[in-house]
C-alpha cells in the first residue's frame, strides 16, 4: 500500500505532536518499501516550533501533493492559525481527498474550525479541554481517551498521545500486526 501522509506545520507547533507521528509515519513507509511523508506548510520555507526546533517545509499549499492521510498538530501556535483564513481554507479543501483526518492537541480547534471534525466527537490536551467544550463546535469533546474515532476523523490527546494515534491508524492501513512491528522498530513501549 502507497500512502502519501501529509503534516501540516506552522509557527509555534508542539514538536513532538508533529515528530512523534512523523517517526511512526516515516518507519512504516521504510518497513512497507512504499509511502512519503512530508511536511506542507503555508508559504514553504521554515517554521519555528515552540522549543525552538527549526522545521523546513517540504511543501507550500500550493506544492502539495494529494493526500492520503493529514496530520494536524497542536501547540501553542493553533491559538493563531485557527483565525488564519489560509490554513482553515486549505484544510478544508484537503480533508475530503483523505482517507484519514487526524490531528494531535490542540490541531483539533483546526479541524474544527475548518469543518472535518465539526459534529464529531474529538479529544485535545487536558489543559484545553474546556476551551475546546466553550468554542463549541464539536458533537463531543471526550477527555478521558488518549485518541478518539469518529468516521474518518481521528484525534489525540497532548504531545506522546500522538504516537498512539499513528501506530494506531498504521493497524488500520495496514494491519494491527504491521503496527507492533512499527513499534518495536522504534524502541516504543508505552
Amino acid at each position: 500500500m502507497t500512502y502519501t501522509t501529509g503534516i501540516l506545520i506552522f509557527d509555534q507547533l508542539e514538536e513532538l505532536d508533529a515528530i512523534g507521528p512523523w517517526e511512526i509515519f516515516t518507519m512504516a513507509a521504510e518497513v512497507r518499501g512504499s509511502g512519503k511523508v512530508v511536511t506542507i506548510s503555508q508559504n514553504g520555507g521554515i517554521v519555528k516550533c515552540a522549543k525552538g526546533l527549526r522545521i523546513v517545509a517540504d511543501h507550500s499549499f500550493e506544492t502539495a501533493p494529494p493526500l492520503d492521510i493529514i496530520l494536524v498538530p497542536g501547540g501553542m501556535g493553533t491559538r493563531t492559525e485557527v483565525n488564519n483564513k489560509a490554513v482553515i481554507d486549505w484544510i478544508a479543501k484537503v480533508a475530503p481527498g483523505c482517507t484519514w483526518v487526524t490531528s494531535v492537541c490542540t490541531g483539533s480547534m483546526l479541524l474544527i474550525e475548518a469543518g472535518p471534525a465539526r459534529g464529531k466527537r474529538v479529544t485535545t490536551h487536558w489543559a484545553f479541554v474546556d476551551t475546546l467544550r466553550e468554542r463549541g463546535g464539536a458533537a463531543e469533546v471526550v477527555d478521558d481517551m488518549r485518541f478518539v474515532r469518529d468516521g474518518n476523523v481521528v484525534s489525540s490527546d497532548g504531545v506522546s498521545a500522538g504516537i498512539d494515534m499513528s501506530l494506531w491508524l498504521i493497524g488500520q492501513t495496514d494491519s494491527p500486526a504491521f503496527a507492533r512491528d512499527v513499534q518495536k522498530r522504534i524502541e516504543y513501549d508505552p
